[in-house]
């Protein structure tokens, strides 16, 4: 992907519900939750690299997970 060029993201809606259920937890367990998403979210990359590529060790898989993740651009979160 081409760093120079603009991509458009659709995000879901923010579920509000799931929100005030956060904010009402204490900052060390909105961390916990964040972290465990993030987890999630890495093994679901890791999970579909090993599949696409069987026969890489867990480093190489493990290094192709830290080139994607550095692939991701962040976007602005408003208007």
């Amino acid at each position: 992907m081409d760093r120079g060029k603009a991509t458009t993201c659709c995000f879901d809606p923010v579920d509000l519900k799931q929100v005030r259920l956060l904010e009402k937890l204490p900052a060390g367990r909105r961390v916990r939750v964040m972290l465990d998403a993030r987890e999630l979210a890495v093994g679901l990359i890791r999970g579909r690299l090993r599949q696409r590529y069987p026969c890489l060790s867990s480093r190489e898989i493990n290094l192709k997970v830290l080139e994607e993740l550095d692939r991701v651009e962040r976007t602005p979160l408003g208007p």
